[in-house]
């Protein structure tokens, strides 16, 4: 079994109700969930948004391996109302990276690996730059150490805080 560490997010919709029905999505179709910090909120990041972000990371065990766990994880997205292609046409009329979404799921920790595919990166590649997530990383693995930054969580988010300006 592997320890996959994920972040929920969106700003879209009851993001309390679809967070816990991603939850059980997560439970059905990807394996046991051992650990889930609370819901944080936090305004967008690298766009403009009216509605608040809301957070959350769950430790999984699983047994797929990544790419069929980013499978899982997308088609969980789509069922909760996710759709990339409106995204897409969003983002090419606003000229914004990203936009607002019922539902993303990222997959930030599998086990120890490091991973880099055309389609997934593992750890994720932005998670220290980004208070939103090390928020609730660091409630479920806090003193987990980054494969690649040789960091524990605690420190990054740590480190992110002191450089705030």
């Amino acid at each position: 079994m592997h320890r996959v560490t994920l972040l929920l997010g969106g700003n879209r919709g009851d993001m309390s109700h679809t967070l816990h029905r991603a939850t059980e999505l997560l439970a059905e179709r990807v394996g046991e969930v051992v650990a889930l910090s609370r819901i944080y909120k936090s305004e967008a990041w690298g766009f403009r948004a009216a509605e608040l972000f809301s957070n959350q990371a769950v430790v999984v065990m699983t047994s797929l391996e990544p790419l069929a766990l980013l499978d899982a994880t997308q088609a969980i997205e789509q069922e909760l109302g996710r759709d990339r292609a409106k995204e897409r046409e969003i983002k090419n009329l606003s000229g914004e990276r990203y936009c607002s979404r019922t539902m993303d799921i990222d997959i930030m920790f599998y086990d120890d690996e490091v991973l880099s595919d055309p389609r997934l990166t593992i750890p994720h590649p932005l998670m220290q730059e980004r208070e939103f997530a090390l928020e609730p990383l660091a409630e479920v693995e806090g003193e987990r150490l980054h494969p690649v930054l040789g960091r524990t969580i605690n420190e990054l988010l740590s480190e992110k805080r002191n450089n705030k300006i």
